[in-house]
């Protein structure tokens, strides 16, 4: 069982900077594959970004790539989205999530266990 406590969000201008922080607790935490995924009003929960456990495969969402970098500290079980240069459209609940198998994937259902949710809003 692995538990999972996000925090980091908040209101920001267009254009601003947000960090996430996504606290992990459990026997497994430090070495599952772990990713941040988003959802907002009326729309399906979607695929943000992801790591393995030992941070060699890292995966992005096209709409994220080059703005976010997802990074992890095992020491501290703890997972980060560090949004940079943030748009309106990224306004939503941003989601930490882990799974129990050994490989990072970007397939919302494919993850066993989910934070209870963090919101971003970006005003333009």
């Amino acid at each position: 069982q692995v538990q999972l406590v996000e925090s980091g969000g908040g209101l920001v201008q267009a254009g601003g900077s947000l960090r996430l922080s996504c606290a992990a607790s459990g026997r497994t935490s430090s070495s599952a594959p772990m990713g941040w995924f988003r959802q907002a009003p009326g729309k399906e929960r979607e695929f943000v970004a992801a790591i393995s456990w030992n941070a060699d495969k890292i995966y992005y969402a096209d709409s994220v790539k080059g703005r976010f970098t997802i990074s992890r500290d095992n020491a501290k079980n703890t997972v980060y989205l560090q949004m940079n240069s943030l748009k309106p459209e990224d306004t939503a609940v941003y989601y930490c999530a882990a799974r129990s198998g050994l490989v990072a994937v970007t397939t919302t259902r494919m993850y066993d266990y989910w934070g209870q949710g963090t919101q971003v809003t970006v005003s333009s």
